[in-house]
């Protein structure tokens, strides 16, 4: 690996700082949860049903998961800079077309372009990789997921706040306005981290093979998939569980929908401390672990007929606790199977996660029905959090075998 000069604040010459890393990394949560408390307020001025709105998160993280397919390859041809410029321009633009909108279709047009925010995800994660080793990079991610983990905590409390005083355009208003400011930081700060590919975009898009015929590529991949499936499934069927179920108001649901966000504070935190240390394997399967017990501890609460809006959003702390221990190191885990494609293992891993949590994010939606109580949306939740454990296990299993 070449050495990269060291990072300078605002100097494009040199490697971006973290604040910008982390940054651009909590925008595109921001986008996608912001909004959430507003659903209901926003289902009525546009005159659609509730279902329809909520279709709002399921777009957006297909669409999201779709994007990150090409954004990968994209920046491994033409550098990060470029293209996360280019991706955080749109999304100003669509932010202001979801603000002018006049109908509910028109909305969603919008909000499914703003989508293309996922080159701010997908690329900060391939800038870490560039810039870092593996061991290094998964405590680096700790450390900008641990920032922008406070992205969920902050952002619906934010978004239920906006709703309740001035309304849901209040909400877009600040996203267009943290978009811009976004753009003018990256075009000050974010200097070129990548050795840009002598290959043709058709060439580029061809070394996916490569990746796709490794079992530890996918074992990563699944791992942090199943992981965050959990929390995607969360994003869909929450509001209704907080707002029908256990009866809480838009701006109540902000402070409640911040639970993973606590636990995601920490694990993120565990994993800027201790990846180097104990390994990215024993990080990943001690955080799908945790994931699993706080969802079987939820669902013994429930079916012992004690569940309240405290005791599940409760156990959502567990939720973000092991995702902050899993996702870090299984990206740094995917990014390193082959080095010099990790923006395209970054897209196409995003993709895997996105694409997956926006079907789970849609499931959970369609479970949830008039006099429903919280129970599906658990059971869905567990299923993948086993599978997530599985799937790390996959992984340890092949590097013993192999003696890696």
């Amino acid at each position: 690996m070449n050495k990269k000069p060291a990072a300078r604040y605002l100097n494009r010459a040199t490697p971006p700082h973290l604040s910008t890393l982390i940054l651009l990394a909590g925008i595109s949560a921001l986008a996608m949860n912001m909004f959430l408390p507003s659903l209901p307020g926003m289902a009525q001025y546009f005159q659609v049903d509730y279902a329809f709105m909520q279709l709002s998160v399921a777009l957006y993280l297909g669409v999201n998961g779709v994007m990150q397919i090409f954004v990968g390859p994209l920046s491994d041809k033409y550098g990060r800079r470029p293209v996360i410029l280019t991706g955080v321009a749109i999304f100003c633009l669509a932010t202001l077309g979801c603000l002018l909108s006049t109908s509910g279709v028109m909305f969603m047009v919008f909000r499914m372009i703003q989508a293309v925010i996922a080159v701010a995800m997908v690329l900060s994660r391939a800038v870490v990789r560039d810039m870092v080793p593996p061991d290094q990079a998964a405590s680096m991610m700790g450390y900008v997921t641990m920032g922008m983990s406070l992205v969920p905590m902050l952002g619906p409390a934010a978004g239920g706040y906006l709703e309740h005083h001035f309304g849901w355009h209040a909400t877009f208003v600040a996203l267009l306005g943290l978009g811009i400011l976004l753009f003018l930081l990256v075009w000050f700060d974010l200097g070129e981290t990548a050795t840009k590919s002598g290959n043709t975009i058709l060439q580029q898009f061809r070394e996916y093979p490569e990746l796709l015929k490794s079992p530890r590529f996918w074992g990563y991949c699944m791992a942090s998939a199943f992981g965050s499936g959990a929390f995607f499934a969360y994003l869909g069927g929450a509001p209704f569980v907080g707002l029908t179920v256990y009866g809480l108001t838009p701006d109540e649901l902000g402070l409640y929908f911040a639970a993973p966000g606590i636990g995601y504070f920490l694990g993120n935190f565990i994993s800027g401390r201790y990846s180097a240390r104990i390994g990215i394997n024993r990080m990943v399967m001690t955080g799908a672990l945790i994931v699993a017990a706080g969802l079987v501890l939820s669902l013994a609460i429930h079916l012992g007929g004690a569940g309240s809006a405290l005791s599940f959003f409760g156990c959502m702390v567990f939720v973000g606790l092991g995702n902050g221990m899993t996702i870090p190191n299984a990206t740094a885990g995917m990014l390193s199977v082959r080095p010099h494609l990790a923006g395209t293992a970054s897209g196409l891993g995003g993709t895997m996660m996105i694409g997956g949590g926006a079907a789970l994010s849609a499931i959970a939606g369609a479970m949830l029905q008039p006099g429903s109580t919280a129970l599906p949306l658990l059971s869905l939740m567990m299923a993948t959090a086993v599978l997530s454990v599985i799937s790390i296990l996959l992984v340890i299993r092949r590097e013993a075998k192999l003696g890696l």
